[in-house]
């Protein structure tokens, strides 16, 4: 029968363990009778629930999020994996050398406020936590834990700042593609304008993605971290769609294109993928600057083809189908702003299909 003795001035827990095996467990000095029931009583409904584990057995915090590194390994990108161990690494040293059944709810809101006070922005943590996060479900899979205090914690307060979206007018995309000092760079820079591809995705096409006969590029794949990937979501496979002035420059591009075992249509000098950091530093940088534009992400090109699509009218569905996003909710989300507030044009057509045909005499602003 479980009980709970002194010895030397120390409670002593006396059990039998899951396996029928004996335990004697001091507790830290100065732990009062009280709590040395409730502990007892916690340890007695861990093993009629089956779910008992010996304190010996219970590994750190450190333990478990290497254990949940290598699991995710396999299954995960390489550049996802290296964020996540950047989180473990750099992020989760309050936690490293506690046992992962002593961590409180306290402890994690205690760590969150800690960062902010630090002026970590809110979509940072925000991320930390989705990894910290994981590793307790981790730790409860493996039955580390009985008891996930993840869930139970509050989120940090306040809207995430939105990073600002700088977009190019028709007049700044003009001087840019006029700057560009090489055939390949001015192909590539003008796909980016026009298609709304991501950077990797503009590295990892083939010739073999165009659709000459129905004016279209096939995004099947992209080129990050020195590797090819497949599309991350079904709607990032898509077709997009190209005018007759951007077909014509690839053609021009094809035609000059050293041809090479990938069949990339933009290869380095090699006829191997292009170095992203080295396209951008050494001409994407200074064909900004000989236009006189102020330096700008090379993504800035993917929001100022979105916003050129909005501001032409274009379905949001369409929109969001071209860009590759999950849904119009997500399209909506980064381009909002960039949406027309005041529509007269559309009231007054709601106002024409409805109204005309009843009597009513329409009423223009002259």
């Amino acid at each position: 029968m479980a009980k709970v003795a002194k010895r030397r001035g120390r409670y002593v827990l006396d059990y039998y363990d899951d396996q029928k095996r004996r335990v004697r467990a001091a507790l830290p000095a100065g732990t009062t009778l009280k709590k040395a029931k409730e502990k007892l009583r916690e340890i007695e409904e861990q093993l009629s629930r089956g779910s008992y584990i010996a304190d010996v057995k219970i590994p750190k915090f450190s333990k478990v999020a290497e254990g949940w590194l290598r699991k995710k390994k396999p299954e995960i990108r390489s550049s996802t994996w290296s964020v996540y161990e950047g989180h473990t690494k750099n992020h989760f040293g309050t936690f490293d050398n506690i046992r992962i059944d002593r961590i409180t709810i306290a402890m994690i809101e205690g760590w969150i406020t800690e960062r902010q006070t630090e002026g970590m922005p809110i979509s940072t943590i925000r991320k930390i936590l989705v990894s910290m996060g994981q590793i307790f479900k981790y730790a409860v899979r493996h039955r580390f834990i009985n008891y996930n205090p993840f869930p139970d914690v509050e989120r940090p307060n306040g809207r995430a700042k939105s990073e600002s979206v700088m977009i190019l007018k028709p007049d700044q995309l003009t001087a840019f593609l006029g700057a560009a000092s090489d055939q390949r760079y001015k192909a590539l820079f003008m796909l980016a304008v026009f298609s709304g591809c991501r950077q990797g995705e503009l590295l990892g096409l083939k010739w073999s993605d165009v659709d000459w006969k129905n004016r279209q590029i096939h995004i099947q794949r992209t080129f990050n971290y020195q590797t090819f990937y497949e599309t991350k979501t079904e709607t990032s496979n898509r077709r997009i769609d190209l005018g007759p002035a951007m077909m014509a420059e690839l053609k021009k591009w094809q035609l000059a294109c050293a041809p090479n075992k990938l069949n990339l249509m933009f290869p380095n000098k090699s006829g191997q993928p292009m170095n992203c950091s080295n396209m951008v530093q050494r001409h994407y940088m200074p064909a900004l600057k000989k236009a006189k534009i102020k330096r700008i992400k090379f993504h800035c090109l993917r929001h100022t083809f979105a916003s050129m699509l909005i501001h032409q009218g274009e379905n949001i569905k369409y929109i969001q189908s071209q860009l590759g996003h999950s849904s119009p909710t997500v399209t909506l989300n980064v381009y909002a702003h960039l949406m027309q507030p005041v529509n007269q044009a559309s009231a007054c057509r709601l106002e024409k299909a409805v109204l005309k045909g009843n009597g009513h005499k329409m009423v223009t602003n002259g």
